[in-house]
């Protein structure tokens, strides 16, 4: 098979991809809006000429333009397929080499995403409804600390080291493993009541305190499950779009704040702050210097109604997180909504009146 040097293959690559859209011979018309390569139709049809020479593709009648051959389509599928390996191996290669624990790998799947799509990717940890226990194991460190490993539904594994006051020797660690296996396997964290803990209590040879220790840790990290986990990549990516520059589509800017808004409500962090607070500062300078209840798309534009009422609730979730600023601003339109909007006998909206 000859070898095609980038333009001939990037050339081919249009052709396949615009009669498999379209199922129309392609011409090189076409082809110049389809490739990067800036080249001109007369070149383009040169480059058709040795594709047709080669046997990638085929002109059905004179007056047309190309169609992919056989062999055309089996080299689209081979290079096809060898770059989507090579992808996915290097895609492979870098979660396997940087992420040694789960937080590591959201952490860089949530980078691969952004990376891949250019656009704002967001991960978030399951939450797990069953905190059931499955198994409790107990390892000796030293004298006065022991390692509790819990497994809990889900074969979610968390780890907890515990600090006695006592200490607890090798047989009573193991005599504790059985107890606390016995009585603990299967039941939810809501479920190991007084008279259970009493029960484990009696039968751990005067070690009530080291049980008391114990239960903590075990309530400490299956509650760490119950935290959902958030995490954010390529927000900045938003603002390469024309859509979200200065001059942005205020449904753009609403819903992006609103993201962000609810992503630091569930406990996402401040590294979007900036980007939060300079959307925030565009939707409230917009509804300030707009006449009418609706906001202006563009700057000096209306807008549909749904789209304000997005801002005007992005811009009051900022406002629940930032010690009120801008409430002033929403309390204002809010005030001149009712007003204008809802009918004072019916309280219903006046268009339904």
């Amino acid at each position: 098979m000859e070898h095609l040097d980038e333009r001939k293959l990037k050339i081919l690559q249009a052709i396949i991809k615009n009669y498999l859209e379209t199922g129309e011979p392609v011409g090189s018309r076409t082809i110049s809006k389809f490739t990067d390569l800036k080249l001109s139709s007369a070149t383009i049809r040169n480059e058709m000429a040795d594709l047709e020479e080669m046997g990638y593709i085929l002109q059905p009648h004179t007056s047309a333009g190309r169609i992919p051959s056989d062999k055309g389509y089996r080299l689209y599928v081979d290079t096809m397929m060898e770059a989507k390996d090579q992808e996915v191996a290097e895609m492979k290669s870098l979660l396997i080499e940087k992420a040694d624990r789960m937080e590591n790998l959201l952490e860089q799947v949530t980078k691969l995403l952004a990376v891949n799509t250019n656009y704002a990717a967001m991960v978030t940890t399951p939450m797990y409804r069953s905190r059931k226990i499955k198994f409790l194991q107990l390892t000796e460190v030293d004298e006065k600390q022991l390692l509790a490993i819990v497994v809990i539904e889900g074969n979610i594994i968390k780890n907890k080291m515990i600090t006695t006051e006592v200490s607890v020797q090798r047989e009573m660690v193991l005599k504790l493993n059985i107890l606390l296996n016995t009585y603990l396997q299967g039941l939810d964290l809501s479920e190991i009541n007084l008279d259970v803990i009493q029960q484990i209590k009696m039968q751990s040879d005067g070690f009530g305190s080291v049980v008391n220790d114990i239960l903590d840790a075990i309530a400490q990290a299956i509650g760490e499950e119950d935290k959902v986990r958030v995490y954010t990549s390529g927000a900045t990516n938003m603002l390469k779009y024309p859509e979200l520059g200065d001059n942005s589509h205020v449904s753009y800017l609403s819903h992006l704040a609103w993201m962000i808004c609810n992503y630091k409500i569930i406990g996402g962090n401040n590294k979007h702050d900036k980007l939060l607070s300079s959307l925030c500062m565009t939707m409230n300078h917009r509804i300030l210097l707009s006449k009418g209840l609706n906001l202006p798309t563009y700057p000096g534009e209306s807008i549909y109604i749904p789209d304000m009422l997005v801002a005007i609730v992005a811009l009051n979730k900022y406002a629940d997180i930032n010690n009120g600023k801008y409430r002033s601003t929403v309390r204002k339109w809010l005030k001149k909504a009712q007003k204008e909007w809802i009918d004072d006998d019916t309280k219903l909206l006046v268009s339904f009146v």
